[in-house]
């Protein structure tokens, strides 16, 4: 069975912006082995959000970032949603998040929007969220590998669904194993 996953841009951009795209990338990515429904938070103020959550196994939140936090259509998501925690409709369900940012703040809000997750009492699978940066992208282009990348969407869209599913065939990114000490600023 492909799980049905719920995808929520919370951006300023509704269907317009960077997020949109991330989320478009997604979607392809995990269409293999689920059905992913795309909503733009900017362009529905109100929704059944209830009836949507308990229609889903799982969840993508997905959001820009301003000024450290995350966009306001986001904000209103998760006020009206607060109801449901520890419901049915949040408990123990899978949710994956992915925020995009210009440069600098998206992590905080990656651990931030991923801390709320949990406290409403969804499941956050293991290398369940990044951040992608216009600054990281260009750095990519370049040959740095330590950063995150539009490649690395298929290690979050398959931690979802087989969080979905129940398993624990979990798999992981590479990671830069070198000198984590080593002196890369050079002295004046």
């Amino acid at each position: 069975m492909r799980p049905r996953i719920l995808m929520l841009n919370g951006s300023l951009g509704g269907s317009r912006g960077n997020t949109a795209t991330l989320l478009d990338r997604m979607a392809t990515v995990l269409t293999p082995a689920a059905e992913p429904a795309i909503h733009h938070l900017a362009e529905m103020p109100d929704a059944d959000w209830d009836a949507l959550l308990r229609g889903s196994d799982g969840v993508v939140l997905a959001t820009g970032t301003y000024w450290d936090g995350w966009g306001s259509p986001m904000q209103r998501f998760l006020e009206a949603t607060t109801p449901l925690e520890a419901t049915a409709a949040l408990i123990g369900k899978p949710v994956a998040c992915l925020v995009t940012a210009h440069a600098v703040g998206g992590k905080g809000v990656l651990s931030r929007l991923q801390g709320v997750v949990n406290t409403l009492g969804a499941l956050i699978p293991p290398f369940g969220g990044l951040v992608l940066t216009e600054a990281g992208q260009i750095a990519a282009a370049t040959g740095h590998a330590d950063l995150w990348s539009t490649e690395d969407l298929a290690i979050v869209a398959h931690n979802l669904v087989e969080a979905c599913h129940g398993g624990r065939d979990w798999r992981a990114w590479p990671v830069d194993r070198g000198d984590p000490g080593r002196l890369w600023l050079a002295p004046d």
